[in-house]
Protein backbone atom coordinates (compact mmCIF):
# COMPACT_ATOMS: atom_id res chain seq x y z
CA UNK A 1 0.00 0.00 0.00
CA UNK A 2 1.18 3.50 -0.72
CA UNK A 3 0.62 6.43 1.63
CA UNK A 4 -2.56 7.59 -0.12
CA UNK A 5 -4.09 4.13 0.21
CA UNK A 6 -3.18 3.99 3.89
CA UNK A 7 -4.81 7.39 4.40
CA UNK A 8 -7.97 6.21 2.60
CA UNK A 9 -8.26 3.23 4.93
CA UNK A 10 -8.05 5.50 7.98
CA UNK A 11 -10.54 7.99 6.55
CA UNK A 12 -13.05 5.23 5.78
CA UNK A 13 -12.74 3.92 9.34
CA UNK A 14 -13.45 7.33 10.92
CA UNK A 15 -17.29 7.26 10.78
CA UNK A 16 -17.32 3.86 12.45
CA UNK A 17 -14.89 4.98 15.14
CA UNK A 18 -17.15 7.96 15.82
CA UNK A 19 -20.24 5.76 15.88
CA UNK A 20 -18.86 3.28 18.40
CA UNK A 21 -16.89 5.72 20.53
CA UNK A 22 -17.66 5.10 24.20
CA UNK A 23 -19.88 2.10 23.38
CA UNK A 24 -19.45 -1.34 24.94
CA UNK A 25 -18.86 -4.25 22.58
CA UNK A 26 -18.77 -7.76 24.04
CA UNK A 27 -16.52 -10.21 22.20
CA UNK A 28 -16.90 -13.91 22.84
CA UNK A 29 -13.51 -15.38 22.12
CA UNK A 30 -12.86 -19.06 21.48
CA UNK A 31 -12.49 -21.75 18.85
CA UNK A 32 -9.58 -21.88 16.41
CA UNK A 33 -8.87 -18.19 16.92
CA UNK A 34 -7.83 -19.11 20.47
CA UNK A 35 -5.71 -22.12 19.53
CA UNK A 36 -3.61 -20.60 16.73
CA UNK A 37 -0.79 -18.36 18.01
CA UNK A 38 -0.96 -16.14 14.91
CA UNK A 39 -4.73 -15.68 15.08
CA UNK A 40 -4.61 -15.13 18.83
CA UNK A 41 -2.23 -12.24 18.34
CA UNK A 42 -4.38 -10.62 15.62
CA UNK A 43 -7.50 -10.88 17.82
CA UNK A 44 -5.67 -9.36 20.79
CA UNK A 45 -4.32 -6.51 18.67
CA UNK A 46 -7.82 -5.86 17.29
CA UNK A 47 -9.17 -5.63 20.84
CA UNK A 48 -6.39 -3.28 21.94
CA UNK A 49 -7.02 -1.06 18.90
CA UNK A 50 -10.71 -0.88 19.82
CA UNK A 51 -9.77 0.37 23.27
CA UNK A 52 -7.26 2.87 21.88
CA UNK A 53 -9.90 4.55 19.64
CA UNK A 54 -12.41 4.89 22.49
CA UNK A 55 -14.47 1.72 22.10
CA UNK A 56 -14.98 -0.34 25.29
CA UNK A 57 -14.36 -4.04 24.58
CA UNK A 58 -15.32 -6.73 27.07
CA UNK A 59 -13.82 -10.14 26.33
CA UNK A 60 -15.63 -13.31 27.40
CA UNK A 61 -13.85 -16.60 26.85
CA UNK A 62 -14.26 -20.33 27.19
CA UNK A 63 -11.45 -22.83 27.22
CA UNK A 64 -12.73 -26.16 25.94
CA UNK A 65 -9.49 -27.40 24.32
CA UNK A 66 -7.41 -26.52 27.40
CA UNK A 67 -9.92 -28.23 29.71
CA UNK A 68 -9.82 -31.37 27.56
CA UNK A 69 -6.01 -31.26 27.53
CA UNK A 70 -5.78 -31.07 31.32
CA UNK A 71 -8.33 -33.88 31.73
CA UNK A 72 -6.33 -36.05 29.33
CA UNK A 73 -3.16 -35.43 31.35
CA UNK A 74 -4.98 -36.65 34.46
CA UNK A 75 -6.37 -39.70 32.67
CA UNK A 76 -9.92 -38.34 32.70
CA UNK A 77 -12.16 -38.54 29.65
CA UNK A 78 -14.06 -35.59 28.21
CA UNK A 79 -17.74 -36.42 27.90
CA UNK A 80 -20.23 -34.31 25.96
CA UNK A 81 -24.01 -34.57 26.10
CA UNK A 82 -26.04 -32.57 23.55
CA UNK A 83 -23.00 -30.39 22.90
CA UNK A 84 -22.40 -29.57 26.59
CA UNK A 85 -19.50 -30.93 28.64
CA UNK A 86 -20.50 -33.25 31.46
CA UNK A 87 -18.90 -31.58 34.48
CA UNK A 88 -18.52 -33.89 37.47
CA UNK A 89 -16.85 -33.09 40.80
CA UNK A 90 -13.37 -33.77 39.45
CA UNK A 91 -14.02 -31.93 36.19
CA UNK A 92 -15.37 -28.77 37.79
CA UNK A 93 -12.08 -28.33 39.66
CA UNK A 94 -10.22 -28.46 36.34
CA UNK A 95 -12.74 -26.09 34.73
CA UNK A 96 -12.30 -23.58 37.55
CA UNK A 97 -8.51 -23.83 37.33
CA UNK A 98 -8.44 -23.41 33.54
CA UNK A 99 -11.11 -20.75 33.06
CA UNK A 100 -10.30 -18.70 36.13
CA UNK A 101 -6.57 -19.35 35.88
CA UNK A 102 -4.48 -20.44 32.92
CA UNK A 103 -6.58 -19.35 29.93
CA UNK A 104 -7.72 -16.14 31.59
CA UNK A 105 -4.26 -15.07 32.69
CA UNK A 106 -2.69 -16.07 29.36
CA UNK A 107 -5.08 -13.68 27.58
CA UNK A 108 -4.44 -10.91 30.11
CA UNK A 109 -0.66 -11.27 29.75
CA UNK A 110 -0.95 -11.26 25.94
CA UNK A 111 -2.94 -8.01 26.02
CA UNK A 112 -0.33 -6.50 28.32
CA UNK A 113 2.48 -7.75 26.03
CA UNK A 114 1.03 -5.81 23.08
CA UNK A 115 0.56 -2.59 25.02
CA UNK A 116 -2.97 -2.92 26.36
CA UNK A 117 -4.28 -2.84 29.94
CA UNK A 118 -6.34 -5.83 30.99
CA UNK A 119 -7.76 -7.31 34.15
CA UNK A 120 -8.71 -10.97 34.43
CA UNK A 121 -12.02 -11.93 36.00
CA UNK A 122 -14.29 -14.91 36.22
CA UNK A 123 -17.91 -15.10 37.26
CA UNK A 124 -16.91 -15.91 40.83
CA UNK A 125 -15.10 -12.58 41.30
CA UNK A 126 -17.33 -10.07 43.06
CA UNK A 127 -20.30 -12.40 42.43
CA UNK A 128 -20.13 -11.24 38.84
CA UNK A 129 -22.16 -14.25 37.68
CA UNK A 130 -24.65 -16.19 39.78
CA UNK A 131 -26.06 -19.47 38.50
CA UNK A 132 -28.16 -22.48 39.38
CA UNK A 133 -27.85 -26.04 38.16
CA UNK A 134 -28.98 -26.41 34.55
CA UNK A 135 -31.98 -28.75 34.50
CA UNK A 136 -32.16 -31.02 31.46
CA UNK A 137 -33.38 -34.53 30.70
CA UNK A 138 -29.83 -35.76 31.40
CA UNK A 139 -27.77 -34.82 34.46
CA UNK A 140 -24.84 -32.65 33.32
CA UNK A 141 -23.24 -32.30 36.74
CA UNK A 142 -21.95 -28.82 37.59
CA UNK A 143 -23.23 -27.13 34.43
CA UNK A 144 -25.21 -24.04 35.27
CA UNK A 145 -27.56 -21.45 33.87
CA UNK A 146 -26.96 -17.81 34.76
CA UNK A 147 -29.54 -16.22 37.04
CA UNK A 148 -27.87 -12.88 37.75
CA UNK A 149 -25.14 -10.66 36.31
CA UNK A 150 -23.49 -8.09 38.56
CA UNK A 151 -21.97 -5.58 36.14
CA UNK A 152 -20.37 -3.42 38.87
CA UNK A 153 -16.96 -5.12 38.64
CA UNK A 154 -16.89 -4.90 34.83
CA UNK A 155 -17.91 -1.24 34.84
CA UNK A 156 -15.26 -0.42 37.43
CA UNK A 157 -12.61 -2.06 35.24
CA UNK A 158 -13.79 -0.16 32.15
CA UNK A 159 -13.88 3.19 33.95
CA UNK A 160 -10.32 2.59 35.18
CA UNK A 161 -9.07 2.09 31.62
CA UNK A 162 -8.84 -1.71 31.67
CA UNK A 163 -10.10 -4.32 29.22
CA UNK A 164 -12.13 -6.84 31.27
CA UNK A 165 -11.38 -10.47 30.38
CA UNK A 166 -14.05 -12.77 31.83
CA UNK A 167 -13.87 -16.56 32.17
CA UNK A 168 -17.20 -18.36 31.78
CA UNK A 169 -17.63 -19.88 35.22
CA UNK A 170 -20.23 -18.79 37.77
CA UNK A 171 -20.93 -18.99 41.47
CA UNK A 172 -23.90 -21.02 42.68
CA UNK A 173 -26.68 -18.76 43.96
CA UNK A 174 -27.52 -21.08 46.86
CA UNK A 175 -24.57 -23.40 47.45
CA UNK A 176 -21.58 -21.17 46.52
CA UNK A 177 -20.28 -23.95 44.27
CA UNK A 178 -18.70 -23.15 40.89
CA UNK A 179 -20.72 -23.89 37.77
CA UNK A 180 -19.46 -24.36 34.23
CA UNK A 181 -21.25 -21.98 31.83
CA UNK A 182 -21.38 -22.17 28.05
CA UNK A 183 -19.22 -19.27 26.85
CA UNK A 184 -21.68 -18.13 24.17
CA UNK A 185 -24.49 -17.94 26.73
CA UNK A 186 -22.18 -16.21 29.20
CA UNK A 187 -21.26 -13.54 26.64
CA UNK A 188 -24.90 -13.05 25.72
CA UNK A 189 -25.98 -12.55 29.35
CA UNK A 190 -23.15 -10.12 30.04
CA UNK A 191 -23.86 -8.15 26.85
CA UNK A 192 -27.54 -7.89 27.78
CA UNK A 193 -26.77 -6.77 31.35
CA UNK A 194 -24.35 -4.11 30.07
CA UNK A 195 -26.80 -3.01 27.33
CA UNK A 196 -23.88 -3.40 24.93
CA UNK A 197 -23.93 -1.92 21.45
CA UNK A 198 -22.85 -5.23 19.94
CA UNK A 199 -22.31 -8.86 20.83
CA UNK A 200 -19.71 -10.53 18.63
CA UNK A 201 -19.34 -14.31 18.66
CA UNK A 202 -16.05 -15.45 17.14
CA UNK A 203 -16.70 -18.92 15.73
CA UNK A 204 -15.24 -21.52 13.39
CA UNK A 205 -17.73 -20.87 10.58
CA UNK A 206 -18.32 -17.86 8.28
CA UNK A 207 -21.77 -17.26 9.74
CA UNK A 208 -25.21 -18.55 8.77
CA UNK A 209 -24.99 -20.25 5.37
CA UNK A 210 -27.96 -21.14 3.18
CA UNK A 211 -25.78 -23.99 1.87
CA UNK A 212 -23.23 -25.29 4.41
CA UNK A 213 -20.93 -26.35 1.54
CA UNK A 214 -20.99 -22.95 -0.17
CA UNK A 215 -19.37 -20.03 1.68
CA UNK A 216 -20.82 -17.62 -0.91
CA UNK A 217 -24.32 -18.45 0.41
CA UNK A 218 -23.64 -16.45 3.58
CA UNK A 219 -26.59 -14.54 5.01
CA UNK A 220 -25.03 -11.16 5.82
CA UNK A 221 -28.16 -9.82 7.52
CA UNK A 222 -30.71 -11.81 9.49
CA UNK A 223 -33.85 -10.37 11.08
CA UNK A 224 -35.20 -12.12 14.16
CA UNK A 225 -38.55 -12.87 12.50
CA UNK A 226 -36.77 -14.84 9.74
CA UNK A 227 -35.13 -17.28 12.14
CA UNK A 228 -38.03 -19.73 12.84
CA UNK A 229 -38.52 -20.36 9.12
CA UNK A 230 -34.80 -20.99 8.58
CA UNK A 231 -34.83 -23.44 11.49
CA UNK A 232 -37.78 -25.33 10.02
CA UNK A 233 -36.02 -25.48 6.65
CA UNK A 234 -32.89 -26.88 8.26
CA UNK A 235 -30.71 -23.90 7.31
CA UNK A 236 -30.08 -23.18 10.97
CA UNK A 237 -29.29 -26.48 12.66
CA UNK A 238 -26.89 -28.31 14.95
CA UNK A 239 -24.36 -26.19 16.79
CA UNK A 240 -25.61 -23.00 15.10
CA UNK A 241 -28.95 -23.17 16.94
CA UNK A 242 -27.61 -22.32 20.43
CA UNK A 243 -25.48 -19.51 18.96
CA UNK A 244 -28.53 -18.01 17.26
CA UNK A 245 -30.55 -18.41 20.47
CA UNK A 246 -27.86 -16.48 22.39
CA UNK A 247 -27.94 -13.68 19.84
CA UNK A 248 -31.74 -13.46 19.86
CA UNK A 249 -31.90 -13.34 23.66
CA UNK A 250 -29.25 -10.61 23.80
CA UNK A 251 -31.14 -8.48 21.27
CA UNK A 252 -34.44 -8.92 23.07
CA UNK A 253 -32.71 -7.78 26.27
CA UNK A 254 -31.46 -4.54 24.72
CA UNK A 255 -28.29 -5.29 22.70
CA UNK A 256 -28.41 -3.37 19.40
CA UNK A 257 -26.74 -5.95 17.14
CA UNK A 258 -25.42 -9.49 17.48
CA UNK A 259 -22.88 -10.91 15.07
CA UNK A 260 -21.58 -14.37 14.26
CA UNK A 261 -18.21 -13.98 12.56
CA UNK A 262 -15.39 -16.25 11.48
CA UNK A 263 -12.59 -16.00 14.02
CA UNK A 264 -10.29 -17.89 11.63
CA UNK A 265 -10.03 -14.79 9.43
CA UNK A 266 -7.20 -12.47 10.55
CA UNK A 267 -8.50 -9.15 11.94
CA UNK A 268 -12.10 -10.32 11.58
CA UNK A 269 -13.15 -7.93 14.37
CA UNK A 270 -11.77 -4.87 12.58
CA UNK A 271 -13.25 -5.99 9.26
CA UNK A 272 -16.65 -6.22 10.89
CA UNK A 273 -16.48 -2.97 12.84
CA UNK A 274 -14.76 -0.61 10.43
CA UNK A 275 -15.99 -1.57 6.96
CA UNK A 276 -19.38 -1.02 5.30
CA UNK A 277 -19.62 -4.63 4.11
CA UNK A 278 -18.57 -6.31 7.36
CA UNK A 279 -18.20 -10.05 7.53
CA UNK A 280 -20.28 -12.84 9.01
CA UNK A 281 -23.97 -12.68 9.87
CA UNK A 282 -25.48 -9.67 11.62
CA UNK A 283 -28.68 -10.34 13.58
CA UNK A 284 -31.05 -7.57 14.63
Amino acid sequence: MNNNERAEVLVHALPYIQRYYGKIIVVKYGGNAMISDELRETVINDIILMKCVGIEPVVVHGGGPDISDFLNRLGEKSEFINGLRYTGENTIDIVQMVLGGKVNKDLVSLIEKFGGKAIGLCGMDGSLLKARKLKTDVDLGYVGEITKVNTEVIKMAISSGYIPVVGSIALGEDDNKPYNINADICASKIAAALKAEKLMLLTDVPGVLMDPKDSSSLLSILRIHQIPKLCLEGVIKGGMIPKIDCCVEAIRMGVERALIIDGRIPHSILLELFSPEGIGTMIY
